[in-house]
């Protein structure tokens, strides 16, 4: 992890070059104190693939299905109505 720590005024005066390289991902993360104590912390925004990772299968590996479950057998014994073209009840 390529991290740096920048007081708040060296911060303030080289602030865009940090944040190119934060654009770049030449860094990880950029910690700003003041008077000694961390006040932020900057990340570079996840890419794409990160992004769609986090949104898209957050969940995976959170479900199991028991053996000898058959997922793809019918659950009713009895015929659905729309077979026969019935809709509602």
């Amino acid at each position: 992890m390529r991290a740096e720590t920048y007081g708040a005024a060296d911060f303030k005066t080289r602030c865009l070059a940090i944040l190119d390289r934060l654009a770049r991902h030449d860094l990880d993360r950029v910690t700003i104190t003041k008077r000694g104590r961390a006040v932020a912390v900057l990340t570079p925004p996840p890419g794409t693939a990160d992004a769609v990772e986090a949104l898209h299968g957050f969940m995976r590996g959170s479900v199991t299905v028991p053996a000898g479950i058959d997922l793809t057998a019918p659950v009713l014994d009895e015929e659905l109505t729309a077979v026969r073209g019935k809709l509602h009840r």
